[in-house]
């Protein structure tokens, strides 16, 4: 079978059962990012879509393209090129760990919250914050009619890739082994790597050969219900829903591991953690989209 026809299987496989059977929710690589923000586009209001598009034209910075789908990797981006000593200012707003052998803490994972002080930039914020003050922090600058366009661009940015961050299910959780990059897995087909990456890039790459096709697949699989019951709620419900999946599914799925403990993920681990992508893929587009619609009016 290749990979396009197993993808779309998954898909709507994935896609089916919340409705059959409800259960938890489950930072993605490039293609990840690309397909949440693909399938947002998909959602939003039209004129929402033309002032998105719009302030990422006028975007000086040519780190990435200016399209919605380019723009969701740039988080990445300027982390990793250290733009500014971004890899140290803004590489915990990334994620928010709750451990899942302690009783979970949301505030702990987020440094319990800090709050900016009155005329500081969202991105001039402490380095010690979590992705769900961060996406709260950004939509809100964007909201804002006193916000110049410089801050909008970049706070617009940074929700586009946040809020896919949020669902990655390795970016909700921790089991002291750093959101499973401490992990080392293998599986049929697949390069050895850790966990984490797996999460982010190889189960995305299960659903289809690129990020457009994905999200087309992705997108014609979304309800009418689901996108009702996923647009709603806030980053903190959405963060704790992806931890039970993490918890029960990315973790607990998890094989014994063997005797130099690397852990050997069997076919029925991928294909739930498969389907678990498709889902959270979706989810994360559809929450984008929804939060863009509010911010953006």
């Amino acid at each position: 079978m290749n990979r396009r026809l197993f993808g779309s299987l998954i898909v709507a496989t994935a896609l089916a059962l919340p409705l059959a059977q409800p259960r938890p929710a489950l930072a993605w690589g490039d293609e990840g990012h690309e397909v949440v923000a693909l399938v947002a586009q998909s959602f939003l209001e039209p004129a929402v879509r033309r002032r998105a598009l719009g302030l990422l034209a006028s975007d000086p910075d040519h780190l990435t393209a200016h399209d919605i789908a380019s723009a969701a990797t740039w988080a990445d981006k300027v982390r990793d090129a250290n733009t500014s000593g971004a890899r140290l200012k803004t590489r915990q707003w990334h994620f928010a760990d709750i451990e899942i052998k302690e009783q979970p803490d949301l505030s702990k994972a987020c440094f319990n919250f800090p709050t900016i002080p009155p005329g500081v930039l969202a991105s001039n914020g402490p380095a010690d914050d979590c992705v769900v003050d961060k996406i709260q922090e950004f939509a809100a600058e964007l909201a804002a009619p006193t916000t110049d366009l410089e801050e909008q661009i970049v706070a617009l940015k940074f929700i586009l890739h946040f809020v896919g961050d949020l669902h990655q299910p390795l970016h909700s959780s921790d089991d002291h082994d750093r959101g499973g990059n401490d992990k080392r897995v293998s599986a049929a087909g697949m390069r050895a790597n850790n966990l984490h990456h797996y999460w982010d890039t190889e189960f995305v790459n299960q659903l289809g050969p690129d990020a457009k096709s994905i999200a087309s697949d992705l997108i014609g699989h979304i309800s009418t219900q689901q996108e009702r019951k996923w647009a709603g709620g806030k980053p903190s419900d959405w963060v704790n829903e992806t931890f039970d999946t993490s918890k029960k599914d990315a973790y607990g799925q998890l094989p014994t591991p063997n005797a130099s403990g690397s852990f050997r993920l069997t076919d029925d681990y991928v294909t739930m953690a498969t389907q678990d992508v498709a889902i959270q893929l979706s989810k994360a587009g559809v929450r984008l989209a929804f939060i863009l619609n509010q911010s953006l009016k």
